[in-house]
């Protein structure tokens, strides 16, 4: 008599999919890097105006410096997003990834903690 083998779900491919272009796709890694650590200093910025506008109540003068940070951000998001889309495409990455890549543009310090392991993984993926 044998022993029935546990049910087991089908075993994710280990290998992840294979990256079509390298040198177009590294060339979105960098582009992607430099978008990453613009749009993260850019946010730490638009929080210190915020809380400077906000929280400290700084006066009309200095408020009237620092206004244009939240519409700096908000155009440098939109270049950041189109890295993220041309970079994500090109490493042919799941939704998961691209979900995360887009919120690091949006929750402070979260960019350079992405862009950190999305360059560790599109490393690894891209052959040298």
């Amino acid at each position: 008599m044998t022993t029935p083998q546990p049910a087991t779900s089908a075993p994710r491919s280990a290998a992840p999919t294979a990256v079509r272009e390298p040198a177009k796709a590294r060339a979105a890694l960098g582009r992607y890097r430099v978008m990453a650590y613009i749009t993260g200093v850019m946010l730490l910025v638009l929080v210190v105006e915020m809380v400077l506008k906000y929280v400290v109540g700084a006066p009309d003068d200095v408020v009237r410096w620092i206004e244009w940070v939240p519409y700096a951000h908000g155009w440098i998001y939109v270049v950041y997003l189109v890295t993220v889309l041309d970079l994500w495409s090109k490493m042919r990455w799941g939704f998961g990834r691209l979900a995360v890549m887009v919120l690091g543009g949006v929750v402070p310090v979260m960019s350079f903690v992405v862009e950190r392991r999305v360059h560790a993984d599109a490393e690894a993926r891209l052959p040298h």
